[in-house]
């Protein structure tokens, strides 16, 4: 069994890069790279992997991109599948793929046996005019919609949803850098065909031998760290076991994703030099995991909820 005692669940691992030295942090527009100076350092840090990013990273352990469906061993647990209403048979996007996930447009916009998404989900959710929200009673609808909400989070931020609640997601993580330096360098696109460019398209068309200038970065050291909330999720209410699989499904996300590589982006592809001691092992997780979801089928809906975007 996997302790619920303590309310938070820290872990951390150290990083360096595969090939090489050099890696590709993240990246805004308009600001770039992003560097920080950590409290305690005399070096200069960097934000290697966003909190954001990293969820869909630990959500996409879960799902099957090959076969557009989740991976087997969670294959059990409800998700929305979203499919075109002129061809029922096309499927379009899920619950488990889109960044507000339940709250997508792509559902809200859809339908369920001739009713509307928005509608459905109101009524499950229990939003009534002049109630108070009761998140407990709320947590229990969503374990029948798509149980990754709790893990995730979901806002449910339209007016037609009284109330809008917030899921706060309960498993966060993020991949940091420190005593970083700029590695600055360059290339050329060269053009075998187009050796000069006269007349006809130029370099903004794509033609000719354009050089161009890069920056990576060296790191003293580049650490990945996990929080599991939760407290958050005890307080759901929704018992010991429901409670248990959905950290044991955010610890296997985590150990899945360290286990997996983390090639972030064509030139960021790291490994784990070393690993938490105290996260459970892969095989220990997914036979808990069959476990906890065996015993609290009731507690979920069967399967996937196939609905018809109306788009």
């Amino acid at each position: 069994m996997i302790s619920l005692e303590c309310p938070r669940l820290r872990f951390e691992a150290d990083l360096r890069p595969l090939l090489g030295s050099t890696f590709q942090p993240t990246g805004f527009p308009d600001i770039g790279a992003v560097e920080f100076q950590r409290a305690g350092y005399e070096g200069r840090s960097l934000l290697v992997e966003s909190v954001q990013s990293m969820a869909n990273r630990l959500e996409g352990t879960a799902w099957d991109g090959a076969t557009r469906r989740p991976v087997e061993l969670l294959a059990a647990l409800p998700y929305v599948r979203v499919h075109r209403r002129d061809d029922p048979d096309e499927y379009l996007t899920s619950s488990r793929e889109e960044a507000h996930r339940l709250a997508s447009a792509f559902i809200r916009d859809s339908e369920l046996d001739g009713r509307s998404m928005v509608d459905v989900i109101r009524e499950r959710l229990n939003l009534v005019k002049d109630t108070p929200l009761d998140y407990p009673r709320m947590a229990r609808a969503l374990l029948t919609l798509d149980p990754f909400c709790l893990i995730h989070g979901v806002f449910f931020s339209r007016k037609e949803w009284l109330g809008q609640p917030k899921f706060p997601r309960a498993v966060s993580a993020v991949i940091e850098a420190h005593n970083v330096q700029q590695v600055v360098s360059g290339g050329r696109k060269a053009d075998h065909v187009r050796h000069q460019l006269i007349g006809g398209g130029g370099s903004s068309e794509g033609y000719g031998s354009v050089p161009f200038h890069r920056i990576e970065w060296t790191a003293g050291e580049i650490k990945a760290m996990f929080v599991v909330d939760v407290e958050l999720l005890r307080s759901y209410g929704l018992g010991v076991r429901v409670t248990e699989l959905l950290v044991a499904i955010a610890l296997w996300e985590i150990r899945t994703l360290l286990s997996g590589g983390l090639r972030l982006r064509t030139a960021c592809d790291l490994e784990v030099v070393t690993g938490p001691e105290d996260l459970p092992e892969r095989d220990e997780l997914e036979a808990r995991i069959g476990e906890l979801i065996a015993a609290e089928r009731d507690a979920f809906g069967d399967g996937p909820i196939t609905v018809l975007w109306k788009g």
